[in-house]
């Protein structure tokens, strides 16, 4: 095996030994508890019923989204043969990672942080953490920095590596990807009002804005802040493509064919041509990635 940079980390009651190699992570973790997802699920099926109208339409797409990106990271996990231990702590981290969205869809009505200021990981953290439900959740609070990191982080614009442990980087990185590997299963079915407060015409009938435009052409990920159009808003999910880290990721976007279904999913009365244009810059870039 091509080690490149192995490292222990000490860390409260538990020690990690991390081996970073150019396919895959063998990382072993020896903590006073193991991962028990199964007991977390139940425990946050009853928060859930106890908090919240389970039948309510968007309540009822974040449960579903909460379950895809759980089996998501189950899936990554598989792929960098990763141990019992990290794929339970990366399923219950998919578990709780929009936590904070349910408050969110109760109180707002919306997903839309560019229109409410409602920062859903921000709340999480805080609920989780400041609140004490973690501990619902996970009895061995060793974990809770790595949960911690990866909840805050799992939908920020870029991931700041600076001052995280080798192991808090690798979870962030999976249920960066997990999420936004549903984000593109949920686009291709899921009702577009719903998930973001608009409409089908709203996409159809307006136009790419320059600065959405060149951002896509750029490959990076598109801030909220700088969406203007309905199209603007149905083009930063795709753009999400670009933010991927994990090979695996790309590969399953592709075999589900996430890309011809989103592009596919509307008629663009307006921008016909630019959305063309941004179909074949995203296969390129797809496809680059999974011949790396």
């Amino acid at each position: 095996m091509n080690i490149l940079n192995p490292k222990t980390i000490l860390k409260d009651s538990f020690f990690i030994t991390l081996y970073v190699t150019t396919k895959n992570y063998d990382i072993i973790i020896v903590g006073d508890d193991k991962m028990n997802y199964e007991a977390a699920k139940q425990y946050f099926e009853k928060f859930l019923s106890s908090n919240f109208d389970v039948n309510d339409e968007k309540i009822c797409h974040k449960i579903n989204h909460t379950y895809n990106v759980v089996e998501n990271a189950k899936y990554l996990c598989e792929c960098l043969k990763l141990d019992e231990i990290n794929t339970e702590l990366a399923m219950i981290i998919a578990l709780l990672h929009d936590i904070g969205r349910f408050d969110q869809a109760k109180e707002m009505k919306t997903f839309r942080e560019d229109i409410t200021n409602f920062d859903h990981a921000t709340l999480g953290v805080k609920l989780l953490f400041e609140q004490g439900e973690i501990k619902n959740y996970v009895d061995d609070e060793s974990y809770y920095p790595i949960i911690k990191k990866a909840i805050e982080n799992h939908s920020k614009y870029i991931l700041d590596e600076n001052g995280m442990t080798n192991i808090e980087i690798l979870h962030c990185k999976i249920i960066r990807d997990a999420d936004k590997i549903d984000s593109f299963r949920a686009k291709t079915v899921d009702d577009i009002y719903t998930m973001a407060n608009i409409t089908e015409d709203d996409i159809e009938n307006s136009k790419v804005t320059e600065k959405v435009y060149n951002t896509f052409k750029e490959h990076k990920t598109i801030l909220s802040k700088d969406r203007q159009t309905g199209l603007d808003i149905w083009v930063s999910y795709i753009a999400f493509i670009f933010g991927l880290e994990f090979k695996e990721s790309y590969e399953l976007i592709n075999k589900n064919d996430y890309l011809n279904k989103l592009f596919n999913r509307f008629e663009y009365k307006t921008d016909k041509s630019t959305m063309e244009e941004l179909k074949k810059c995203a296969f390129d870039y797809l496809n680059n990635k999974l011949n790396q």
